[in-house]
């Protein structure tokens, strides 16, 4: 009885050895997938990461040149805009010294009766040149009895009185003129010392 026994023993224990072989090869290859499986995830994971990062990256340089782009706008806009606020400033100018000439014109003191026609109708022409001005937006600088200012003045004379402030002006020897803000030219003065 005892060799009986001895014999299902050996018999019981083959198959668990088989069983744990093929259990352990199952848990090898179980192990070896695991092991693909994460270094794909981490292959994944990284090739995600850059292409996020690269993403990032796109995206801001798109921001950028949008940006870029809108700030070129403005500056163009403005360079238009300054354009055609100041297209005028070619014909103004030469219009003024037509105007200066129709002053001088009108203020001559005379008693002949022919030149006394004539400076009528200069001052018909000055008022329509004046009005075309006004209309463009072009003003006379005004400078009597103000404080200079070299923005807007000229001081081609000075002179002291008595009563007045240095730095005042005196007297306008030439009118100046803008357009819209800005000088076209300044007028010519003289300025108390």
């Amino acid at each position: 009885m005892n060799t009986e026994e001895v014999k299902p023993k050996v018999i019981k224990k083959e198959p668990q050895k088989k069983v744990k072989k093929e259990i352990n090869k199952e848990n090898y290859e179980d192990n070896k997938k695991i092991k693909e499986l994460e270094d794909s995830l981490n292959e994944i994971t990284g090739k995600f990461s850059e292409a996020t990062e690269h993403i990032k990256e796109l995206q801001d340089g798109l921001m950028r040149s949008q940006a870029e782009l809108i700030n070129y706008r403005k500056r163009k806009d403005e360079e238009v805009m300054k354009m055609l606020q100041y297209s005028n400033e070619g014909i103004v100018k030469e219009l003024i010294p037509n105007i200066d000439s129709f002053e001088r014109a009108i203020m001559t003191k005379t008693e002949d009766e022919a030149i006394l026609k004539y400076q009528e109708g200069f001052k018909m022409i000055y008022a329509s040149l004046v009005n075309v001005l006004n209309k463009y937006d072009v003003k006379a600088i005004d400078g009597a009895n103000k404080p200079f200012d070299p923005t807007y003045h000229q001081a081609v004379l000075t002179e002291h009185k008595d009563g007045v402030e240095p730095g005042m002006v005196l007297e306008v020897l030439q009118k100046g003129y803008l357009l819209k803000d800005k000088v076209i030219r300044p007028a010519m003065v003289k300025v108390s010392e």
